[in-house]
């Protein structure tokens, strides 16, 4: 499986991703780039450090994502959903193969997603329900206050439901200090772990 991550510079948490996966999934092959990467420009000196305390080297050059590495890429992993957004905005043509990380390997977050489809429209069934029964009884605003009364215990589900889904977005540690490399860095390895798992 050929697989790109994306990020924004490709100089600290796409190439960290790189790093990781070619060492827990060497036959792999990987690559990363950036949406407004230059070329060749060095990986962050904190990212290195960050991944050679866990042992992983990495000799990285940036790259700036074009259409013949999407084309190369069986799947096209970002770090977050802006960069998602982005690549889908300006290459369109190989949006099937987009994902943010974390969206790729989650199996909790589509779990929540079909119990918060179900939960909306058991929402709206039972909010057309009770407007059609109530109508002629109650004036607008009375009406409205009885609704949102009758749907009280449905609104705050979706709510829980909605809190409990994934921000799909690796946290950017650029400018930070080394610590903050290490935090991002701990972070993405979780889901490089489920990856590569999920790509053995």
């Amino acid at each position: 499986m050929k697989i790109l991550f994306v990020c924004t510079g490709n100089t600290c948490r796409s190439p960290m991703a790189e790093a990781l996966l070619k060492r827990k999934v060497p036959e792999a092959e990987v690559q990363s780039a950036g949406i407004f990467a230059g070329k060749n420009q060095r990986a962050n000196a904190n990212a290195i450090r960050a991944l050679k305390e866990k042992g992983v080297e990495a000799d990285h050059l940036s790259q700036p994502v074009v259409p013949t590495l999407l084309q190369w890429a069986d799947i096209v992993l970002t770090m977050t959903t802006q960069h998602k957004q982005s690549l889908i905005m300006e290459y369109p043509s190989f949006q099937d193969k987009y994902y943010t990380l974390k969206e790729y390997v989650s199996d909790t977050d589509r779990q929540v997603w079909d119990r918060l489809k179900k939960a909306y429209a058991d929402y709206e069934e039972k909010r057309s329900l009770f407007i059609q029964e109530n109508e002629r009884k109650f004036d607008n605003k009375v009406l409205d206050r009885k609704l949102r009364e009758h749907l009280r215990e449905d609104a705050e589900h979706i709510q829980q439901l909605e809190a409990d889904l994934i921000n799909y977005d690796i946290s950017d540690p650029f400018g930070g200090d080394l610590h903050v490399y290490q935090e991002t860095l701990a972070e993405m390895e979780k889901y490089i772990d489920m990856l590569a798992v999920k790509i053995k």
